[in-house]
């Protein structure tokens, strides 16, 4: 049960963005510009981080969200998401994701983790110093999210399947406003 009284239709981060249109907007946009950019990481790459850091910090909302949107630009590869989920170093990914998601976990555990040879893997295997920023901006607003999410302990449904649902829907028409006021898919 939310800890603030919320939409009690709206599931996760939905009821919060709906409670509060002032930080709704700007947490829309920031959504938005970090994770539905393809300049630099592709979209599924950038949602993959969001999902490895709501699975380091256990928030399940987030943690279901983000793979499912995901899988959607992944076509349907739930069970490289999962792989991530279990380790990126063991997942079939290039290794330049494999070290984005490494500086990607330190930064969830706090940003001073990150180390120079961290950044120097990373741009070894292939990123640009726009890529390194971008992972670090996503993990540390995620870990926001994810500490929003279950700070105010938003209505997390059970039911898997709604999370597809509204994975195709954000996967179509992105992050904003509608997030909230855009009834759940059936």
């Amino acid at each position: 049960m939310p800890h603030i009284l919320v939409d009690k239709d709206l599931p996760g981060i939905r009821a919060l963005l709906a409670f509060s249109p002032r930080t709704a907007e700007p947490m829309g946009v920031l959504a938005e510009a970090l994770l539905r950019t393809s300049n630099g990481l592709a979209p599924a790459e950038r949602e993959l981080i969001a999902t490895y850091v709501s699975h380091l910090n256990q928030c399940f909302y987030c943690d279901v969200s983000h793979g499912e949107i995901a899988r959607c630009y992944l076509k349907g590869d739930g069970e490289l998401v999962d792989e991530v989920r279990k380790g990126p170093d063991a997942a079939a990914i290039p290794e330049k994701l494999k070290t984005l998601l490494n500086i990607a976990g330190k930064v969830q555990k706090g940003g001073k983790y990150v180390t120079a040879e961290d950044v120097s893997a990373a741009k070894e295997a292939g990123a640009t110093d726009a890529d390194i920023h971008d992972t670090v901006l996503i993990a540390a607003a995620f870990c926001m999210f994810n500490r929003y999410v279950d700070g105010l302990a938003a209505n997390t449904p059970a039911d898997l399947a709604s999370y597809e649902k509204r994975a195709a829907q954000v996967a179509e028409h992105g992050y904003g406003n509608h997030i909230y006021t855009t009834p759940q898919p059936v």
